[in-house]
């Protein structure tokens, strides 16, 4: 068996649930953007189906021509991860869409409509796309990169509070959208509401309103107040009186009833003024109707007792209440809400309702104030007034500037929420609007000044833009897709160019209009320069898998280090579970570059949840619930060591427990979560520090951070102290090599390891060779330089004729020991002076550290040369350098490149060269004589590649490309075709081999009908013989003309031609792969 290192736990707490794979935030999001299950029409609408979805259809301006999209398909990536690395290349596959150019034609000379006239369909190649490895990394140029993820601010509605230096509270409101114009709105010291569309000059908030189509001033009242009747056949008495009636807005016109047809007493709007009131009583009016305020009233309140509210008066419902299931009216607005009629409204399901504003209860000015400073009074002056401020010097005509407003926030080709932010929205202001409706509605605006409203009135809540609920996650889907959507956004711009230019339908073609340059530009500047495409630190596996868990505040998009303040840096209590409060660098960008918590994940709207167990009616039970941050608001979490006893129910009378930012004692009934985990609220790097409660933040900060500078060892150690966690990173890296099947390990050597997995597996398979996958082939890593220049050198951990399952690991990796993150070495260390060699913060060593190679590591350096030819003729790979001594070229070979092997320190000739040196140009005479007799320059000088001050080691491979082909190139070459071809014999071979297998289990028992000796037409065997085991044990199907071969069964024969064609069309691929290399 494989030596596994003895455990010894410790642990007192069950984990809750098995921790996530540490590489989902990587895998699934770029899953979620290529859907490469999918076929067309089955694919969701999100990731690059969503981008071509909002580009196309792409129609010109005088709508002849519309390009549209069917679908995408990838192709598949020509080499393996592996040879991207070696041979500096992307590992990427074809991306090709398929389009429809629709040619539109007019139906009748007077009449413009139009109609298909034919419709070219082709599928068009848009260039490579990067694609992820399964360790969760991309291959750029041969070099492995990370997708760092991006923290942004979530679009949506964010409501926000100021102090102004009088003192008074001012609040305001920002629609934050994924693609569009920003609107904030904000209320002044007048208490006038006003609105700035992208930081452009202020208007007051009711002119949108009245663009909107809510033209005079009872419109936008109706909005935002409900009505009551006034008795005004009595005096006013009091003060009391007077102000809950003088002041308020006529919510109907006051007819004259002398002069029923005449001008009315008062009109919608007017302000009922104690002349008025005077003049309306003369009249002999005893009731009118006007504006009046209401709030929401929750009907499950109970705190307040029947006696106080008989004492401050009843509640009068503002508006008809509906039910929520049938529609039905149950009571109408101005009805007094009894305690009956509030048990039937509970029964019903209703839970609020709007009720007029208690009698002493100020309404709010908002509105009225705002209006005042309106200078519009109707639609098209409030349309002529934005559109000034949109376009300033054009001018307004009402149908375009209804348009420009109609396109500026209810167009989806100019405006975009995402579903994150429609999400945001309707959760925020309580509206219900459909998710994929992700423009605006005009009731979004209405809700957003009902709230202002409330929280001028002291009701509600802002929002802190610091929590992890309007913080949301960009993670590499979403950050290609934007990309994506850019490059094709200027694809469609060149292709509404071409299409006005071209004026021959019938000659039009897809490959005249479509150049996929632009998109394939915008994604290799992406990878290969933003700010987020980061070369990847290997220095170890935990730098690693770090790095691709690595949270970022900045990029495009984002913040910058120097405007991020300190709030944005800081610890937030929304962060527990979900982002590391310890794991963040020293320097400027502390606080802005996290990592994600040991359990976390991020949702599908890039919000970051983590897992609860729940707790009912106080008893943990086994149910795993995710919550993201806005949804555990109004929960109470246990910690993961709360004491429990064994059916699940808490010790203690009470629970130390963590709601919002505060740390209540509650009774075990009031619990709603528990913790899974203990190291749920730390990243993986804090999570691998033993004893980390003890440990000060500051240290541990410093500890989580240098353990990824830790370079693998030549003989790694695992810890003998560990947390437990070492053996995930070490598999969830992939830094050592896992069994995907189980079997019996056949061949080991230090480049593979062969399982076979066993005939049965091989025979259930549907592939006619499906025995060729009876073994399962590992390649191990021998010295691979890192980005780092590391080595990662992989070690075999079984022997032939072992049994392995199924996830076991077969190889260690670079810093692992059996299995385990082995970052250091386990050393004995003393507290104590020694003659003042350990001052400050100097240590001393045992010299058997140094003997023993404790503490040795591999690295590689990669050195290069390049040929040229230059003005004073070509330089030259030799072995003949001028005045170097015979005893320095001793490590060269003939071609004056060192041999593989070969022992090298600084100042040693790698590769001898010389580049001629001569003042004068060759001219074309000498030229000629040069290329022709092939004479050596006189005047050369040693420009050879030397070993760099400082370096010792042993050359370990040589790489020779050339545009030309020349002798050194061509022996080298030869060298490789030889080796690619050895690889190339040995695969047929083992197709072969596979293949006869199946064929034999195909042939028992049955008849031969024709079986023929290979290139003849002689019978190898009779007719009618029937084909035993010991028979086909004797049979050589290389000497058989298999392409005859019959038997009687003819099922069998069509089986047995299944088998040759799929042995053929593997040979193929191998041919094909070997040609490539």
């Amino acid at each position: 068996m494989t030596k596994t290192l003895p455990v010894l736990s410790f642990a007192k707490l069950d984990e809750g649930m098995p921790m996530p794979h540490l590489l989902d935030i990587q895998t699934r999001a770029f899953q979620s953007l290529l859907q490469p299950d999918g076929k067309g029409a089955e694919r969701s609408d999100m990731g690059l189906e969503r981008v071509f979805k909002d580009v196309f259809p792409i129609q010109d301006v005088n709508g002849n021509y519309s390009l549209e999209f069917v679908k995408y398909a990838l192709g598949e990536s020509k080499y393996s991860v592996e040879e991207c690395i070696e041979r500096d290349m992307t590992y990427s596959v074809p991306l090709k869409a398929t389009l429809q150019l629709v040619v539109m034609e007019e139906v009748g000379e007077t009449t413009k409509t139009k109609r298909p006239k034919n419709i070219i369909e082709k599928e068009v190649y848009l260039g490579e796309l990067p694609i992820l490895t399964p360790l969760g990394t991309f291959v750029i140029n041969g070099a492995e990169r990370v997708i760092v993820s991006q923290l942004h601010r979530s679009p949506g509605v964010v409501f926000e509070e100021s102090i102004h230096p009088n003192g008074q509270r001012l609040f305001s409101a920002r629609i934050i959208p994924f693609r569009g114009s920003w609107v904030e709105f904000t209320i002044d010291i007048h208490d006038v509401i006003y609105v700035h569309i992208d930081k452009k000059k202020k208007f007051p908030a009711t002119a949108l309103l009245r663009a909107f189509g809510y033209g005079i001033n009872a419109d936008i009242l109706r909005l935002f107040y409900a009505t009551k009747d006034i008795d005004i056949t009595g005096k006013l008495e009091g003060r009391a009186q007077k102000r809950e009636v003088l002041g308020t807005l006529l919510a109907a016109d006051v007819p004259d009833p002398e002069n029923k047809k005449g001008e009315p007493l008062g009109k919608v709007g007017d302000e009922l003024t104690l002349e008025k009131f005077n003049t309306f009583r003369r009249a002999g009016i005893s009731k009118v109707k006007v504006f009046a305020g209401y709030t929401a009233l929750d009907l499950r309140d109970e705190a307040q007792p029947t006696t106080t509210r008989e004492r401050q008066g009843a509640h009068i419902l503002a508006f008809d209440v509906a039910d929520p299931g049938t529609g039905e009216v149950l009571a109408e607005g101005g009805r007094e809400l009894s305690d009956t009629l509030k048990k039937k409204l509970l029964k019903a399901g209703v839970t609020k309702v709007d009720v007029l504003l208690p009698a002493g209860r100020s309404e709010s000015p908002l509105i009225k104030n705002t209006l005042l400073k309106d200078p519009t009074h109707t639609e098209a002056e409030a349309l002529e007034q934005i559109y000034a401020l949109l376009r300033p010097g054009e001018a307004p005509n009402l149908e375009t500037a209804r348009q420009a407003l109609e396109r500026l926030f209810f167009h989806p080709k100019r405006y975009d929420l995402g579903r994150v932010g429609r999400y945001k929205i309707n959760q925020r202001l309580k509206v219900n609007v459909a998710k994929d409706h992700t423009v605006l509605t005009e009731d979004d605006f209405i809700a957003i000044i009902r709230y202002l409203i409330e929280l001028r009135e002291g009701r509600g809540y802002t929002d802190d833009i610091d929590h992890l609920g309007n913080r949301r996650v960009r993670s590499v889907g979403e950050l290609i897709a934007n990309q994506f959507s850019v490059g094709l956004s200027r694809m469609a711009r060149l292709i509404k160019e071409r299409m006005s230019i071209n004026n021959d339908p019938e000659r039009i073609t897809l490959d005249d209009l479509v150049n996929a340059r632009t998109v394939s530009a915008v994604i290799q500047a992406f990878f290969g320069s933003s700010q987020l495409s980061q070369f990847m630190d290997q220095t170890n596996p935990l730098a690693e898998l770090t790095h691709k868990r690595r949270l970022s505040a900045l990029g495009p998009g984002g913040l910058t280090r120097e405007r991020a303040g300190f709030e944005v840096r800081d610890v937030h209590y929304s962060q527990y579970g979900r982002m590391c409060p310890i794991e963040t660098p020293e320097g400027p960008n502390i606080g802005l570059i996290t990592s994600l918590s040991t359990y976390a994940r991020v949702n599908d709207l890039g919000f970051i949840e983590t897992p609860y167990r729940e707790v009912k009616n106080g008893k943990v039970t086994d149910e795993i619930r995710w919550l993201s941050a806005s949804e555990e608001e109004e929960y109470a979490v246990a910690q993961a060591n709360a004491r429990v006893t064994e059916d699940g129910h808490f010790t203690d009378e009470l629970v130390l427990c963590r709601k919002r930012d505060d740390y209540p004692l509650l009774a075990p009934g009031r619990i709603d979560f528990m913790d899974v985990a203990p190291e749920q609220l730390v990243s993986i790097a804090a999570a691998l520090i033993p004893f980390l409660e003890h440990d000060d933040a500051n240290r541990a900060l410093m500890g989580s951070n240098m353990q990824r500078q830790s370079v693998p060892l030549l003989f790694p150690q695992a810890p003998l102290i560990g947390t437990g966690l070492e053996e995930k990173v070490a598999r969830d890296s992939g830094a050592v090599v896992i069994a995907r099947r189980s079997g019996v390990v056949t061949r080991v050597t230090a480049d593979e390891i062969i399982i076979d997995t066993g005939d049965e597996d091989a025979k259930t398979g549907d592939h006619p060779l499906a025995r060729l996958k009876q073994h399962d082939r590992y390649r191990l890593k021998k010295f691979w330089r890192t980005n780092q220049d590391t080595a990662i050198n992989q070690r075999p951990l079984v022997h032939v004729g072992q049994k392995v399952k199924a996830g076991q690991i077969v190889a260690d990796g670079a810093g692992t020991e059996h299995g385990e993150l082995a970052l250091g070495a386990n050393v004995t260390v003393a507290f104590m002076p020694w003659y003042g060699h350990n001052f400050e913060d100097a240590i001393v060593l045992s010299e058997r550290l140094v003997k023993d190679d404790v503490y040795s590591s591999i690295h590689i350096q990669e050195l290069e040369l390049h040929v040229r030819d230059t003005k004073r003729g070509r330089e030259e790979i030799t072995r003949e350098i001028p005045n170097v001594a015979e005893e320095s070229l001793v490590d060269l070979d003939e071609r004056g490149i060192v041999r593989i092997g070969a022992h090298v320190k600084a100042g040693d000739i790698l590769v001898g060269k010389i580049t001629p040196k001569g003042e004068t140009e060759l001219s074309p005479e000498e030229k000629l004589l040069t290329a022709i007799f092939g004479e050596k320059a006189k005047d050369v000088k040693d420009s050879s590649l030397k070993v760099p001050p400082g370096m010792e080691g042993v050359v370990i491979d040589v790489k020779i490309f050339s545009r030309i082909e020349d002798q050194v190139v061509e022996k080298d070459r030869g060298e490789r075709i030889g080796e690619v071809r050895r690889l190339e014999a040995e695969e047929k071979a083992r197709i072969s081999e596979a293949m006869f297998a199946e064929l034999r289990d195909l042939l028992a028992g049955q008849e031969v009908g024709l079986m023929l000796k290979a290139g003849t037409v002689e019978e190898y065997l009779p007719a009618g013989t029937k084909l035993t085991k010991p028979e086909l044990d004797g049979i050589t199907f290389a000497d058989v003309d298999l392409k005859t071969l019959r038997v009687a069964n003819k099922q069998v024969n069509e089986r047995f031609r299944a088998v040759l064609d799929a042995a053929q069309a593997e040979r193929a691929k191998i041919e094909e792969k070997s040609e490539d290399q």
